[in-house]
């Protein structure tokens, strides 16, 4: 059960998430930064891929935003940053929750059974 599929795909999902809360953060310490490119982190498609091979184990991956950049070349846009962070601990949050109620219904089952 702790070795399954979907136990596996939403602990990779948690590193991944818990990565791009990071990025999000450097990235909103850095807006004013003169030069600083913004970081993506990505592990949805992989993760996805990994889920239909039966594994659901994917480390996340981290690069540089090619979007358009300012006059003092940053490319961080608070408006992106915020959306990209609510979407983050929303996405988060329900991970937790799923594995938590997996955890749950293992301890039912245990009670259960005695």
């Amino acid at each position: 059960m702790f070795d399954s599929v979907t136990i596996s795909a939403l602990t990779s999902a948690l590193d991944g998430l818990s990565q791009r809360q990071r990025a999000i953060a450097d990235n909103i310490a850095n807006v004013n930064t003169p030069g600083y490119r913004a970081t993506r982190v990505q592990f949805e498609e992989a993760l996805a891929q990994s889920v239909a091979e039966g594994s659901g184990r994917v480390s996340p991956t981290s690069q540089k935003s090619l979007e358009p950049t300012r006059l003092d070349g940053s490319n961080v846009n608070l408006d992106t940053e915020t959306l990209s962070n609510i979407d983050t601990v929303l996405r988060y949050q329900f991970a937790t929750q799923s594995i938590g109620g997996s955890f749950t219904s293992v301890r039912t089952a245990m009670r259960t059974s005695s």
